[in-house]
């Protein structure tokens, strides 16, 4: 056997980390963001509007107690999951920018074939972890970015409808908004990195407070104006649906906790980066526990079994606070976008732009976010399915990274108590969290393809929901 072969698996996993970690050389120097700085990002990645507006529905395909102990079993998870990742992101000595270098550093399995005197085999480590987050984390932000641009694009029209009641949608539609909504995303992605989203995302993280506080006290007024003998808690459809509907809904929650950019978000962040950090996690998932929690129980009471997959489309007065929790979720949406965009632009500029000097940077960048964004918006308009994104994005692309890649890092990396006991103790849970939502993302993958399917021989594409 040729002992090139492992050779040029080094040499490309060498190309690709030496490229990425130019990308985002600012961050290696050192970050400048401080606690308060990873709260409002990691506040603008989790707690969008698109990930509160479906969990009403989420528990009304799962009822009152499996609900409930998804949505508090997904927070506490997640929480945890984020402290690991923190705490991995220099676990070597070496500052890791990105998910891909974390994984690569943490994974690596090189698999050199090499010929010895006496004819057997050697195996080294590879960069197995650096492409399966690649491809994880690409699922997840392009997914993400179609789901929340459908969210933008409903709520900027549920405003349209306000002042123009009598438009029945035959002059403006749907997809006029999806391309508005785009049109503006093309202008912030020419914005360089995630620290200069910063005060962005200070505004988003003052509208997720606005957003979840007037869709919370909306949904508790429209539910006492409800009569209650006319609200069902039962599972809706035949066995066969309800039991598909549950595990699109597990999707749903996984989507809603769901953040693919903690390293890199912690690239941004001054020392002690650990520190601060930690404390970042801890206040913005103290915000989300807050918000999700109240929205996702008072929306399912309100509105029982017959909730809609947005919970703005089931609030019907006061016009006023509707139009602004509509608003609030626009501009949140905007933040969250663009944090999601750049796993992908960091692609464009490791295999484009860092080969091709000869054109300036910034015309470079406006036609990879030019291309990327008609792409994105392309999708989202000829399939409106604001339910169905939510759930495939979180089966496919959140639920390894933000539930089972983190279980598996600590217990390759992480520094495990030395007492016997306790140590064996934390492998097994580790190994349990890892099956449990491995088993979990395939049953909600399931459930999303097969809503897709069925919506999609239902809608015609570019349907104006």
């Amino acid at each position: 056997m040729s002992p090139t072969r492992g050779g040029a698996q080094e040499d490309q996993a060498g190309e690709a980390d030496s490229v990425d970690r130019e990308a985002i050389s600012g961050a290696a120097e050192g970050g400048k963001g401080t606690w308060r700085h990873a709260a409002f990002h990691v506040v603008t990645t989790i707690a969008t509007p698109a990930a509160y507006a479906p969990l009403p529905f989420a528990l009304a395909s799962l009822g009152w107690p499996l609900g409930v102990c998804s949505l508090v079993i997904g927070t506490l998870v997640t929480w945890c999951s984020s402290l690991v990742v923190a705490s991995l992101w220099q676990w070597n000595g070496e500052k890791h920018t990105s998910y891909r270098l974390l994984a690569k550093s943490i994974f690596e399995v090189y698999e050199r074939f090499t010929l010895s005197d006496d004819k057997k085999l050697h195996f080294v480590e590879g960069p197995w972890g650096y492409w399966y987050v690649s491809f994880f984390q690409q699922v997840a932000s392009v997914g993400n970015n179609v789901a929340i641009q459908i969210a933008a694009g409903t709520s900027l029209k549920a405003v349209y409808m306000h002042y123009y009641p009598a438009d029945d949608g035959a002059a403006v539609t749907l997809q006029h908004f999806i391309l508005l909504f785009g049109a503006f995303e093309i202008f912030l992605s020419q914005l360089p990195d995630i620290h200069s989203l910063r005060w962005v995302n200070a505004t988003c993280t003052a509208s997720t407070i606005g957003f979840a506080v007037t869709a919370i006290s909306v949904t508790l007024y429209e539910g006492h104006r409800i009569d209650r003998k006319e609200v069902g808690y039962s599972l809706q459809g035949t066995t066969t649906t309800k039991i598909f509907r549950g595990f699109n809904a597990l999707g749903t929650i996984a989507f809603s906790f769901g953040d693919a950019m903690l390293p890199e978000i912690q690239s941004t962040i001054r020392e002690p980066v650990r520190r601060n950090m930690y404390k970042g996690v801890s206040t913005a998932y103290l915000l989300i526990v807050m918000s999700y929690w109240t929205l996702a129980f008072s929306g399912y009471w309100s509105f029982g079994s017959e909730v809609q997959p947005y919970i703005l489309s089931s609030l019907t007065a006061p016009a006023w606070a509707i139009v602004m929790a509509n608003l609030f979720a626009v501009i949140q949406i905007t933040g969250c976008f663009q944090i999601y965009c750049r796993p992908t632009y960091a692609y464009f500029e490791e295999h484009i732009q860092a080969k091709n000097t000869r054109r300036k940077a910034w015309v470079w960048r406006l036609m990879y976010t030019s291309v990327y964004m008609a792409a994105i918006t392309l999708v989202a308009a000829a399939m409106p399915f604001f339910g169905d994104f939510v759930s495939v994005c979180g089966a496919v692309g959140f639920t390894p990274l933000d539930f089972v890649l983190p279980a598996l890092a600590f217990l390759k990396a992480g520094k495990l108590p030395k007492n016997p006991g306790l140590r064996h103790a934390i492998k097994a849970l580790g190994s349990t969290v890892t099956v449990l939502f491995c088993v979990v993302g395939a049953l909600a993958c399931i459930g999303a393809i097969r809503a897709i399917v069925f919506d999609i021989k239902t809608y015609k594409f570019f349907h104006d929901m």
